[in-house]
This record gives C-alpha cells, sequence and structure tokens, in this order.
C-alpha cells in the first residue's frame, strides 16, 4: 500500500486536469485555473512522497509524466482555445492553441530521457508554461468578464498577441534553454552565490505591486513567469544544469 501512495497523489494530479478541461469547455475558466493550479500542488508532492517513503520507481515517473501532460499541457490548451473562441471571428485561429499539449506531450517524452536536470532545468517546465495561461484565465474569466484587456479595441489583434505568446512558450519547452533553479543557497545567504534568485524575487515583488496598483492582479501570475524566462535567458551563461 506504501508504494501506491505516491501513485494516488500524481493520480490526483491528472484527475484535477480532467475537470479542468471539463470547466474550461464550459467557460467556467476561473474554476479551470484554480484547478490546474490544484493539480501542479499535487505534481509538486507525488515526487516528494515518493523519495520520502522510499518507493520512487519508473513506473511512478511514466504516471506523473502522463498526469501532467492532461494537467499542464491540454488543460492550459482548452483555456486557449475557449478564450480565442469568444475573441476573434478568425474560425481557425483557435485550433493554434492545440499545440499546447503537443509540444508539451514532446517536452515531457524528450526530457524524461535526459539525466541533466536534477537540480534546474533545460527549457520552460511544462507546471510553469501552464501558469502563464492561469493567469489570463483568472483574470478573464470568460464569458461575464468586463476586463478591458479582453474586450476593447481590436480582438484578432488580441488574439494574435496570443497565439504569438503560446507559439514562443510552446517553444522554449522543448528548447535546451537554461532555467535558473529558484532554489537559495541557504548554506551562504550572500548575493554573490544567489544573484539570480535575489533579481527574480524583486523583480517578482514589483511586477505583483505594478497589477495590483492597476487592478490586474492576477495578470501578475502570467508576468512572473515571464519574467522567470526573460531573466534565464539574460542570465543563461551562468545557469549550471547538473
Amino acid at each position: 500500500m506504501k508504494k501506491q501512495i505516491p501513485n494516488l497523489i500524481t493520480l490526483c494530479n491528472l484527475l484535477c486536469g480532467v475537470f479542468s478541461c471539463i470547466f474550461a469547455y464550459e467557460e467556467t475558466l476561473h474554476i479551470a485555473a484554480l484547478f490546474i493550479c490544484l493539480g501542479i500542488f499535487f505534481d509538486f508532492f507525488d515526487g516528494m512522497a515518493a523519495r520520502l517513503l522510499g518507493v520512487a520507481s519508473p513506473l511512478g515517473k511514466e504516471l506523473d509524466s502522463l498526469a501532467d501532460v492532461v494537467t499542464s499541457g491540454v488543460a492550459p490548451g482548452m483555456i486557449l482555445y475557449v478564450i480565442l473562441a469568444q475573441i476573434t471571428d478568425i474560425p481557425w485561429l483557435k485550433y493554434l492553441a492545440l499545440l499546447i499539449p503537443l509540444f508539451a506531450a514532446y517536452r515531457l517524452a524528450k526530457f524524461n530521457l535526459d539525466t541533466r536536470q536534477s537540480h534546474s532545468f533545460l527549457g520552460l517546465p511544462v507546471p510553469a508554461n501552464a501558469l502563464i495561461w492561469v493567469g489570463i484565465a483568472l483574470y478573464c474569466r470568460l464569458p461575464y468578464s468586463n476586463n478591458s484587456l479582453f474586450f476593447d479595441g481590436d480582438h484578432n489583434t488580441l488574439a494574435f498577441i496570443l497565439i504569438a505568446i503560446s507559439l514562443i512558450t510552446n517553444i522554449l519547452m522543448i528548447s535546451e534553454l537554461p532555467m535558473f533553479s529558484l532554489k537559495f543557497n541557504f548554506k551562504e545567504m550572500s548575493w554573490k552565490n544567489n544573484a539570480i534568485q535575489y533579481l527574480f524575487l524583486a523583480g517578482s515583488a514589483a511586477i505583483a505591486a505594478v497589477c495590483i496598483a492597476t487592478h490586474i492582479i492576477w495578470l501578475s501570475i502570467s508576468f512572473i513567469i515571464l519574467w522567470y524566462i526573460l531573466l534565464s535567458i539574460i542570465t543563461r551563461k551562468q545557469s549550471n544544469v547538473h
């Protein structure tokens, strides 16, 4: 029974992903986004539980990837699909949202075979990409949103911007761009040993403050992930992948 505890946590992740897809289909995007967040929470703890219990296994690793494809791939793809279906009159454009689960699945398969990521990442992690769309979904809450970002101006232009963001982040998921670890060196908390992490926290705090002041608080989630990507690009030579 002890061996199945991490697998049960992983299945909770998968179930959250399924619920997220259902609520996205019903256009209740804020609930769909919250289920993605809950699924990512379970995704964080299943590996931890496996290590603590000493029951890590190849089965658990494969099951974890399958769950992530749904929760952090299919579900955010559904969210973007619904948003595009609501804001653009170009019929084919919404189907480009379905590239998200395809790239997520490819990344998970590719890096399951990679042994260089024990302490940091190559490419954008699938859950991090999902959080970009979580922030957008919590902000717009279709179809009852009055947020000007999504309902004023040229909707087709906005749709193309969202597609452009998705294409860039899709490519980043399967790239080998070094992404710095968020873990601090607690043995030495000096600026020299944790400069990137301190910069990330300072930038994230500034982003959150601006978003709160401008009443777009939920978009801070998306902007913080984009800041993480930008900072990783700027500091890529300092990022070590082990």
